[in-house]
């Protein structure tokens, strides 16, 4: 059965719990490597069933992170999974209204594995922006552009088709004209980069 998250934004189902963990063994590196910062506020959008925002609860320590999926069965797996980490907490909503569901506004937008099904990327870094605090942080995790065959896990090609990767360049051409500059670029080896970007106005 389709999820609602791959029906509002294609190929960003959560995957397979095994062979994810297996492509992500260490979330923790992944968060350092991003430079997420102690103390600050962060929300992990499309945040699946967690796995990313309890390493964010982690790194934050007296800030504090906010789950957001539009999946509520994801969501409530995530909260079940992290009920105990008090500087977590989750929202049911649309990306596309992320200005609107967020009390105050955030010092950094992760958006993992979700951007290459996102229908209007340039509208989606737009409500973003809007939820940002000036000089805030978006860093948008994709996959590497390579042929799909070529990024196998467990034997088997994973992550969306082909056509939908993005370059960096890709990437960067539908976010700055929201009103973002790119930062930097981080290796997240195997198949993924992170590209932060910051919000200029």
């Amino acid at each position: 059965m389709m999820s609602t998250q791959d029906r509002m934004f294609p190929a960003t189902a959560m995957p397979d719990r095994e062979w994810w963990h297996a492509l992500w063994p260490d979330p923790d590196k992944v968060v350092s490597a991003l430079r997420i910062g102690q103390g600050i506020m962060v929300v992990d959008l499309g945040c699946g069933d967690g796995y990313f925002t309890a390493a964010i609860a982690r790194q934050v320590g007296a800030g504090h992170v906010v789950g957001v999926d539009l999946d509520p069965v994801m969501l409530e797996q995530a909260q079940a999974a992290y009920e105990g980490m008090s500087n977590c907490s989750w929202l049911l909503g649309d990306a596309m209204a992320l200005s609107r569901l967020l009390d105050a506004s955030a010092d950094y937008v992760l958006i993992a594995n979700t951007f290459h099904g996102v229908p209007d990327k340039t509208a989606m870094a737009q409500e973003i922006a809007k939820a940002l605090k000036p000089n805030g942080r978006l860093a948008i995790v994709n996959w590497h552009p390579l042929p799909r065959e070529q990024t196998t896990v467990f034997g088997h090609p994973r992550g969306p088709k082909t056509a939908m990767r993005m370059s960096t360049e890709q990437t960067r051409k539908v976010v700055e004209p929201a009103g973002f500059k790119l930062e930097t670029q981080v290796e997240l080896p195997p198949y993924h980069y992170g590209a932060v970007f910051i919000r200029t106005h």
